[in-house]
């Protein structure tokens, strides 16, 4: 399995496409911020628009660009005075259909979430506040701007089967996202930042097939064909953490992954590396607030208590 698969596999997502926005300038979209571990996306399927939130004041967006906020934060998407703007209005369909009275240029976009457990949020924190990816005449993007015109099309014109369609094809939606945003080369220091330096890959692949195994600064090195320093000097750079600090974030969401699938707590420490159960449920209590048996008697819908 591929670096970037692993990871994902690792943080597993929700996605949720459930709003048809179509628009006559002027307009305003406004969108409150987000509860923790969810983070809103829209895509421009048609026209043009306007971004501003996380620090973006009037970025401008046209078809086929993809705007998510990682962090949640509020933000507004709007093309011309405000002020002049029609309060839109709302139907139910496949999708939640909002549309407005405006006479200027049209903008259609698509609108949803991608919800991550709270294991996620190692993952949301590796991502900027705001996150674009522009699919337009890029040749890498080909497969994004196919799923896009695949789910435009069976939201305007739904058909039987289009509610499961919608829904398998928007949970591809944030993989082929991260695969372009990386190609894009807009990283920033994280997880992700580790994996698009291609001088790192070897060792958080190996971090991440094998969490249990005793890395050693040594032996990453050495999986990446350099030296100790050059190592571990080319990692904090990239990942702004030492490569303890990531083997131990990336063994802990291994280990809420497993004892969600209700795996003793024992031996699920011993999977990710921990000789003993004592040292496991002090490490997994720094990083969730709560010790493995209790998080996982609240995976299982049960009171998160020790």
């Amino acid at each position: 399995m591929d670096t970037l698969s692993r990871l994902l596999s690792l943080y597993p997502v929700q996605t949720a496409l459930d709003v048809r926005c179509r628009f006559g300038a002027p307009w305003v979209l406004d969108h409150e911020r987000a509860p923790a571990g969810v983070a809103p996306y829209h895509v421009i399927v048609r026209g043009t628009a306007l971004a501003k939130g996380a620090g973006a004041r009037d970025l401008p967006l046209q078809a086929g660009d993809i705007i998510v906020f990682p962090h949640g934060g509020a933000h507004r998407l709007h093309i011309g005075d405000a002020r002049q703007a029609q309060a839109p209005r709302a139907t139910r369909g496949l999708l939640r259909y909002v549309r407005n009275r405006g006479s200027g240029p049209q903008t259609d976009i698509l609108c949803g979430e991608f919800r991550f457990a709270a294991d996620g949020a190692g993952l949301l924190a590796a991502l900027p506040p705001l996150l674009v990816v522009r699919t337009t005449d890029r040749t890498d993007a080909r497969s994004l701007r196919e799923l896009i015109a695949m789910l435009q099309a069976e939201a305007e014109a739904p058909r039987g089967g289009s509610a499961a369609i919608v829904r398998q094809l928007s949970s591809a939606l944030f993989a082929l996202l991260i695969r372009a945003w990386l190609e894009q080369a807009m990283t920033t220091p994280g997880l992700f930042g580790v994996l698009a330096e291609r001088r790192l890959q070897a060792a958080l692949n190996g971090m991440l097939a094998a969490p249990e195994r005793a890395w050693t600064l040594e032996d990453l090195a050495a999986a990446c064909h350099m030296s100790r320093a050059t190592f571990a000097r080319l990692f904090k750079q990239a990942a702004d953490a030492t490569p303890a600090a990531v083997l131990a974030g990336l063994r802990m969401a291994r280990a809420a992954q497993l004892l969600e699938q209700g795996r003793a707590v024992g031996a699920v420490g011993e999977a990710v590396g921990y000789q003993s159960e004592a040292a496991f449920n002090r490490a997994f209590k720094r990083q969730y607030g709560m010790g493995p048996g209790a998080y996982r008697r609240h995976g299982s819908g049960q009171p998160a208590q020790d």
